[in-house]
């Protein structure tokens, strides 16, 4: 079986050589990621503040009424406190440090507050102070402590709402920024890859698959885009987040955090055992994908050979195969993944416990309040939820790896010969003079497709090029526009070397009629003029007259503005081939090049084509490559290719005077028209 998963073999899943490059792209925009990063810290700081702002309005006002206070005489108290009984009661925890250990006459007295038998008692005095007094509170009295409560609750809650509304409005604007950032980032590098690919020879498009660099285009760019939107900033979210958590446990409680981080070398131990399971998993799904897209685009594309030849079935289990052994990489991706969540929700979970377990139990010892435990609780899930992300993280990555090497590989390909540094100028519309001289070309190495040719054709003259299938006659035509490069010998056309002249200049002045006329998704005006802003409407049109175009046009819904299809599927073969001659003519070349442009016509056309071709040729240097004889006998004059050599040159009359090849050729030719008439069947049918 072909190896149609070639190009999916991945790399590492981390190459710091290929994220060099990457960056590259990503520098114009530092900026804006550096903003990013600033709004992921804020947004990190909302995240982290919302359970300390729960603790404090825990431990601090909801379970604080029997909490250590310190009764002021008015006007001395530190802080805002509630005044009660002629005394202002402020909580320690509220005062300012050092205020708790003021001594002598003056100084604050110890108090709390008490609950018994359903009733709250007032006690003050204590341990360095006076004797201990215990005085019962009306419910007015303990509503005041609450009042102050209530409002401080309040405040925090608003606070809370306050962060969370923050961190919303700060993490729409970063997404934002980070995804119009990663957007154009890929823009760029889209740009960057097509332009390279039209600076690439046509040699390297004869051995690339049209699906394999539409693949690269798209598919590879987009799989980088998600490694700069959702792993390469996010992951400063990530460490920021880890990062944050840790030191907030360790200064909230250092105790409760060591017993929080236990689980931390069992996270450890099964992020490295998944990711070589999902490693290996990850690369059976991408080879096996690549062989079953590669299948069903050749089944597609062959449909109606299988059909004709009745291959449905055959074909069907082939397909049938390649598909189960992909649903067979998939089952074993989805069993690394539903066994690694899972093993983190798990492992989420005993930390969880042995927080309640250990936790818990200080809470319940009084050494711990319960508000710190709350946090740790919260503080735990945000812990684990960039973790369980790792997955998709490390899946992007690997993507995005194999991706950029394929990407800085097609870049990588060198480019056709660059045009000179000081071009050479026709000077004008050139006269058509066309000279090969001693011209040497292989497609690869040394594999000869012509053999030191040399042939003069002079300005407004029509020449043929005649021989048999692959003697080299196509590639003489596509070395005149500099399609190809040669590899010895020079061509010039008036004099000029064509290596001397910029490739866009050359093209310019050189019109080219295929038997094969692709056409453009778009309607018929734009398929003559390819959007050139230099032909108005009225050269359209007088180009689709004067080739006899304007015919078929004017019958079509819409006229020039009919709607042309992909590759043009809805237009017969003749009416495709008059389109390619207005093409030619409205960009008015000084040279014309047709190559087997009458070989595939129908009976109906064939005599508009004909009128076509004749008014096309006038006034212009044409070259012409035909299988068909007849179609060249008045032409100027007829080269004879045979393995890549010139071994004729002359008029019809002049060739066949000579007996040689051109001789044997028409003879044949002749014997099979003969043939054809005896039977009835037309020529070409």
């Amino acid at each position: 079986m072909p190896d149609f998963h070639e190009e999916e073999a991945l790399g590492k899943a981390y190459d710091a050589r290929l994220m060099r490059r990457l960056l590259r792209y990503a520098a114009p925009y530092r900026r804006l990621l550096l903003v990013c990063v600033v709004l992921l810290f804020v947004i990190t700081g909302t995240d982290l503040v919302q359970p300390y702002l729960t603790k404090v309005a825990i431990d601090d006002h909801i379970n604080a009424l029997d909490a250590p206070m310190l009764a002021f005489e008015p006007g001395r108290e530190p802080v805002r406190g509630v005044a009660l009984r002629g005394m202002v009661f402020v909580r320690e925890r509220w005062l300012p440090r050092g205020c708790e250990r003021t001594q002598g006459p003056g100084a604050p007295i110890p108090a709390r507050i008490e609950r018994a038998e359903g009733r709250y008692f007032l006690v003050m005095g204590g341990p360095g102070s006076r004797a201990e007094t215990r005085q019962e509170l009306a419910a007015d009295d303990v509503r005041k402590f609450r009042d102050c409560d209530a409002a401080s609750v309040l405040k925090l809650a608003l606070a809370l709402l306050g962060a969370m509304a923050l961190g919303f409005v700060l993490n729409y604007v970063q997404v934002y920024i980070l995804q119009y950032t990663g957007q154009k980032i890929i823009f760029n590098m889209r740009v960057e890859v097509f332009r390279h690919l039209q600076g690439l020879s046509l040699s390297f498009f004869d051995k690339n698959p049209v699906g394999r660099l539409v693949t690269r285009v798209t598919n590879d760019t987009d799989a980088l885009n998600e490694m700069y939107t959702a792993v390469l900033v996010n992951l400063f979210k990530d460490v920021f987040l880890l990062a944050g958590i840790v030191i907030v446990m360790l200064r909230m409680n250092s105790e409760l955090a060591l017993v929080s981080f236990a689980t931390l070398p069992i996270i450890l131990a099964v992020t490295v055992v998944f990711r070589v399971q999902a490693r290996g998993a990850y690369r059976l799904v991408r080879t096996r994908l690549a062989r079953i897209n590669a299948t069903l685009a050749e089944n597609i594309s062959g449909m109606r050979i299988i059909q004709i030849f009745g291959r449905e079935r055959k074909k069907f289990d082939e397909f049938d195969g390649i598909n189960r052994d992909y649903l067979a990489a998939n089952m074993r991706e989805l069993r690394v993944y539903a066994i690694f969540r899972p093993a983190m929700d798990l492992i989420s979970s005993l930390a969880l416990a042995l927080l309640v377990w250990y936790g818990g139990g200080r809470v319940l010892a009084g050494k711990v309040e319960f508000g710190v435990l709350y946090a740790f609780v919260n503080y735990i899930q945000q812990f684990f939820r960039p973790i369980n992300d790792l997955t998709e993280k490390y899946n992007i990555m690997q993507s995005a790896m194999a991706a950029s090497e394929r990407i800085f590989m097609l870049l990588d390909t060198k480019a056709r010969e660059a045009d000179p540094v000081k071009p050479a100028s026709f000077g004008g519309r050139p006269r058509g003079e066309i000279e090969f001289q001693n011209v040497w070309f292989a497609y690869s190495g040394e594999d000869w497709v012509l053999k030191d040719v040399s042939f003069k054709v002079e300005p407004g003259e029509t020449c043929a090029f005649v021989g048999a299938t692959g003697a080299g006659k196509t590639s003489i035509i596509s070395l005149i526009g500099r399609m190809y490069e040669i590899s010895r010998g020079r061509i010039l056309v008036d004099g000029v070397d064509i290596r001397d002249i910029p490739r866009h200049e050359l093209r310019r002045h050189i019109g080219v009629v295929q038997q094969d006329v692709f056409l453009f998704t778009g309607d018929i005006e734009s398929n003559i003029r390819l959007n050139s802003s230099e032909i108005a409407d009225e050269d359209v049109q007088e180009a689709a007259r004067y080739v006899n175009a304007d015919t078929f046009i004017s019958r079509l819904p819409g006229g020039y503005r009919a709607e042309v299809k992909e590759r043009g599927v809805t237009l017969s073969a003749g009416q495709r081939q008059l389109l390619a001659f207005a093409r030619a003519l409205a960009f008015d070349p000084a040279i014309l090049v047709l190559d087997e442009a009458t070989a595939s016509i129908d009976t109906e056309t064939e005599g508009l084509i004909q009128d076509a071709l004749a008014k096309l040729v006038r006034g212009r240097t044409t070259l012409i490559v035909a299988h068909r004889l007849s179609t060249i006998q008045n032409a100027d004059r007829i080269i004879v290719i045979h393995k890549g050599r010139v071994r004729e040159i002359g008029t019809h009359q002049e060739l066949l005077a000579k007996r040689g090849m051109y001789y044997h050729l028409y003879l044949l030719q002749y014997k099979e028209e003969l043939a054809r008439a005896a039977t009835g069947e037309r020529p070409g049918g």
